[in-house]
């Protein structure tokens, strides 16, 4: 069982995969290289093709879930589901206390009526409250990685005297091979500026091109030989 702070090693990976073709969603906790969501607690939902992007691990964690590389997972502790949870999950920030009321006491005699005793005299208080209100602090969101495109293969291939140019994306062909002349291979090879391979294709390029000679010049040969029989039956007709 890899620990919290080394990721997914290739067995545990295995493992997943076959826990998914089962129906389960094993549990995962975060490593420090997840960021901010370190050492909480989500389940594994799918594994994608690794060709195409090194965050093929897509974890449930609340109510998303997000692609993430072996590195940012462990396997989960047995047991850990809301233990690891708890532990993990970060103090809830403290309510606001809404500020006190001030009071501001403002006190004014009332006149004294005519013909009333001093004790009859009331005083009135007038109070002011002033209320504050306080908005709770947003969280961070720990924004989703962008996966990184699947790597480009373009090919060129020599086989039964044909070249043929062929290009791939991760695991998906974008153009079968197809035939090219060799002028175009010799060029497309150039580019590479690999003398071995340069000298390779010159060599399959001659050899082509003394075999072709010889069937031109075998050619050449047959086609004077008919001449010469056609211009004899000419003659005796």
């Amino acid at each position: 069982m890899g620990a919290a702070g080394q990721g997914l090693s290739t067995d545990e990976v295995d493992g997943i995969r076959e826990a998914l073709a089962a129906g389960r969603k094993p549990k995962v906790v975060f490593t420090a290289a997840a960021g901010q969501i370190a050492g909480q607690v989500g389940q594994v939902v799918e594994l994608t093709d690794p060709a195409v992007s090194d965050e093929f691990v897509v974890v449930r964690f609340g109510r998303d879930e997000l692609p993430f590389s072996p590195a940012d997972v462990a396997v989960a502790p047995r047991g850990a589901g809301r233990r690891v949870a708890a532990e993990s999950k970060p103090e809830p920030e403290a309510e606001p206390v809404a500020a006190e009321p001030e009071f501001v006491l403002e006190r004014a005699p009332v006149p004294e009526q005519a013909g009333g005793d001093e004790s009859r005299g009331e005083r009135r208080e007038e109070s002011k409250v002033d209320v504050v209100e306080s908005k709770p602090a947003k969280r961070p969101v720990k924004a989703a990685k962008p996966k990184v495109p699947a790597g480009l293969t373009v090919t060129l291939q020599y086989a039964e005297g044909e070249w043929t140019v062929a290009a791939q994306q991760g695991s998906k062909s974008l153009a079968k091979p197809y035939v090219v002349k060799p002028a175009e291979a010799l060029r497309m090879v150039a580019l590479v500026d690999v003398p071995g391979v340069q000298e390779a294709v010159e060599q399959i390029l001659s050899a082509e091109r003394a075999e072709a000679e010889q069937q031109a010049e075998k050619l050449r040969a047959e086609l004077a030989e008919i001449e010469a029989r056609l211009a004899e039956l000419r003659e005796a007709g």
